[in-house]
């Protein structure tokens, strides 16, 4: 077929190479500005742009996907159908409508579970041992349009968001192609979501990140993985911000908060229930460094305590 792909980061690559392999006609590509990254603020173009600029594709940046001139570029190209996936913005009724076959979206979850933007990271956060992918024709409403297809993927027990998004991002590019193939084909079946059975995964924030030692210890293993590799868990010690990148359960009690004893790996804190071993950490303005490093670097010893009192506005 005749289409347009819309994709930013990378988990967003996957699909667009899917639908060239199968043999699609990708005319143009979608994506965000290029931003400023690092410390140095060098501006750097979004993984699909690089991924469609090595393969010859045309790219269009708009600033706003509400513009009626980016409509008409769209609208110039005549795609049959619109692909996308992680994109970044929502798209407005009459940009959906601009296709014949209208605008097939990856979503990672299986949906209408997690609707909106962290869908993986909410997975992990919230315990969930099986997510998956869906693919659903788009409409003006957050996540909420008739799902075309959708196809299980276990949540191991060492995920991080970014080694469960990788498989996601390369299921979510088979189940896209074959979405397209029986689009073209005319046997696609939509199915409308039961909004009695929706959940949210919105936008993380500062105080999503936020680890509070009064939960329980499984909870907070969860939230590491959720939130590695981005924004990452925070905490503090001795009134300095950490990131908690990678962390074990283990069994103690005691004050919430407290070192309870330092392991070979790392300083092991009591939680609501159990306690955390903190294995891999990145005090703030320093590199990212194991659990024992940080033991020695910082003189932990137990009794000393990690703060989970620091307001957003304090972590800022």
């Amino acid at each position: 077929m005749r289409l347009i792909y819309m994709g930013t980061p990378e988990f967003a690559v996957p699909p667009l190479i899917a639908l060239l392999e199968a043999g699609h006609e990708v005319v143009a590509v979608v994506t965000q500005p290029d931003k400023p990254v690092g410390r140095k603020r060098t501006l750097t173009p979004p993984p699909v742009k690089a991924a469609a600029l090595e393969r010859g594709i045309p790219v269009l940046q708009p600033n706003s996907a509400r513009s009626p001139a980016f409509h008409d570029q769209v609208r110039a190209y005549a795609p049959e159908v619109i692909g996308y996936a992680a994109y970044g913005k929502m798209l407005p009724q009459a940009f959906l409508d601009l296709p014949p076959h209208g605008c097939l979206n990856v979503h990672a979850s299986l949906l209408p579970k997690y609707r909106g933007a962290a869908p993986i990271q909410w997975a992990i956060m919230n315990g969930e041992t099986v997510t998956g992918v869906s693919i659903m024709r788009a409409e003006a409403g957050l996540d909420t349009g008739p799902v075309l297809l959708a196809a299980e993927e276990p949540i191991r027990d060492d995920d991080t968001a970014g080694t469960l998004a990788e498989r996601l991002s390369h299921l979510g590019a088979r189940l896209l192609a074959e979405g397209i193939r029986r689009a073209e084909a005319g046997t696609a079946s939509f199915t409308p979501q039961d909004d009695s059975e929706a959940t949210h995964a919105p936008l993380l924030t500062l105080e999503t990140a936020r680890m509070d030692w009064t939960r329980p210890a499984r909870d907070l293993r969860n939230q590491v993985r959720g939130l590695n590799p981005k924004p990452g868990a925070l905490t503090r010690y001795e009134g300095r911000e950490v990131k908690v990148w990678r962390a074990e359960v283990r069994e103690g009690q005691g004050s919430p908060g407290t070192v309870l004893v330092v392991e070979e790996a790392g300083p092991v804190v009591v939680a609501g229930g159990g306690a955390l071993c903190l294995t891999e950490v990145q005090p703030a303005g320093s590199r990212r460094m194991s659990g024992a490093e940080f033991v020695r670097g910082q003189r932990v010893e137990a009794g000393r305590r990690f703060d989970s009192a620091a307001s957003p506005a304090e972590g800022q």
